[in-house]
C-alpha cells in the first residue's frame, strides 16, 4: 500500500505521493442544521471579540482599573481573542459545507496556535490565583510584592513558556507520517485526531507531550490548590459575614473560570470519559476553545462594580 507523507512541499516522487491537505469533518448536519449553527456561531465569535476587546480597553484607559487583577484580566482577554480566532473562522466555514479541508501549514498552524494559547492560559491562570492569594492573605505586602515589573515578568513568562512549549512538540507531530485516510474527525486540528491518523510511530510525540506538557499542566494546578486552599483558610479567620464574603468576592470570578477551564480540559485531555465518542468529545471541546472565551468578560464583568462603572464612563461620557 502507498504511504502518503504530508509535507508542506508540493512535489512528486517514485513512489511517493505527497498529499498536502487534510478534510476536517467538523458537525455532520443537514444544511439547515448547518447554516442555523453558522450564524449562532457566528454570533458567538462576535460577542467574544467585542467582549474581550472591551476589556482590555477598559483596562488600558480606566484608572480605577490599573492594578495587577485587571491586568492579568485583559492579559487573559488577549489569550482568549488569539484562541477564539484561531479556531472559529474555519469551523463556520464547516458548518456551510459540511466538511473542509484545510493545508497541511494551515493545520499545523492551528495546532501550534492553540497549544500555545492553551498553555498561556494554564500558566496565567496558576498567576491569577497566586495574585489573588497575596491580596488576601498578606494584603499589607500586596503592593510591595505585585509591582507592575512583576506583573510584566510574569504576564512575559507566560507569554514566552506558552508559544515555546508548543514548539517541540508540533514540530514533531507535522513530521510523523500518514498513510491512511487524511480525514480529521473533529472541527479543528487538534492533537488526539491528528495521532489517531498517523501510520509512523508515535511514541516520540507521547515521550514529549509527558515531558513538556506534564508539568505544564500539574505545576499550575499545584499553585492553584494550594493558593486557594491558603485563601480558604484565611477567609474563614475572618470574624464578620461581610467581611468573609468581600475576601471571597474579590476571587470568586477566577474561581469559576479555573473550574471551567479545568474541568473541560481534564475531561478531553486527561481524564477522558470510558468509551467517549467523538461526537461527545468535539461538544466538550467547544466549551473550551468557543464558549470560555466567550463568557470570561461575562463572568469577570458581572457584579464588579468598578467594570461596570468603567462601562458606564464610556457609554455616557
Amino acid at each position: 500500500m502507498l504511504c502518503l507523507f504530508f509535507s508542506p512541499f508540493k512535489h512528486r516522487e517514485k513512489n511517493l505521493t505527497v498529499v498536502t491537505v487534510f478534510f476536517l469533518l467538523g458537525f455532520q448536519a443537514s444544511k439547515g442544521l448547518g447554516t442555523l449553527l453558522f450564524y449562532l456561531f457566528l454570533l458567538v465569535y462576535c460577542g467574544t471579540i467585542c467582549g474581550n476587546l472591551l476589556i482590555i480597553t477598559l483596562v488600558s484607559t480606566s484608572k480605577n482599573l490599573n492594578n495587577p487583577m485587571y491586568f492579568f484580566i485583559s492579559q487573559l482577554s488577549i489569550g482568549d481573542i488569539l484562541l477564539t480566532t484561531n479556531i472559529v473562522p474555519k469551523m463556520l466555514q464547516l458548518f456551510l459545507y459540511n466538511g473542509k479541508t484545510i493545508t497541511f501549514i494551515g493545520c499545523f498552524t492551528q495546532l501550534y496556535l492553540f497549544s500555545s494559547s492553551e498553555t498561556f492560559e494554564c500558566l496565567l491562570l496558576a498567576v491569577m490565583s497566586y495574585d489573588r492569594y497575596v491580596a488576601i492573605c498578606n494584603p499589607l505586602r500586596y503592593a510591595s510584592i505585585m509591582t507592575r515589573t512583576c506583573c510584566m515578568k510574569l504576564a512575559f513568562i507566560s507569554w514566552s513558556l506558552g508559544f515555546s512549549v508548543s514548539v517541540p512538540t508540533t514540530v514533531v507531530t507535522a513530521l510523523l507520517t500518514f498513510c491512511g485516510p487524511n480525514i480529521i474527525d473533529h472541527f479543528f486540528c487538534d492533537m488526539n485526531p491528528l495521532l489517531g491518523i498517523a501510520c509512523s510511530d508515535t511514541i516520540i510525540v507521547y515521550l514529549e507531550i509527558t515531558l513538556l506538557g506534564v508539568p505544564i499542566i500539574v505545576i499550575p494546578t499545584i499553585i492553584i490548590i494550594a493558593s486557594y486552599a491558603k485563601i480558604i483558610v484565611a477567609i474563614l479567620r475572618i470574624p464578620s459575614n461581610t467581611g468573609r464574603q468581600k475576601a471571597f468576592s474579590t476571587c470568586s470570578s477566577h474561581l469559576t473560570v479555573v473550574s471551567i477551564f479545568y474541568w473541560t480540559m481534564f475531561s478531553v485531555y486527561v481524564f477522558p470519559a470510558k468509551g467517549q465518542s467523538s461526537t461527545i468529545s468535539k461538544m466538550i471541546s467547544l466549551l473550551y476553545t468557543v464558549f470560555t472565551p466567550f463568557i470570561n468578560p461575562i463572568i469577570y464583568s458581572f457584579k464588579n462594580q468598578k467594570i461596570i462603572e468603567a462601562v458606564k464612563k464610556i457609554i455616557f461620557m
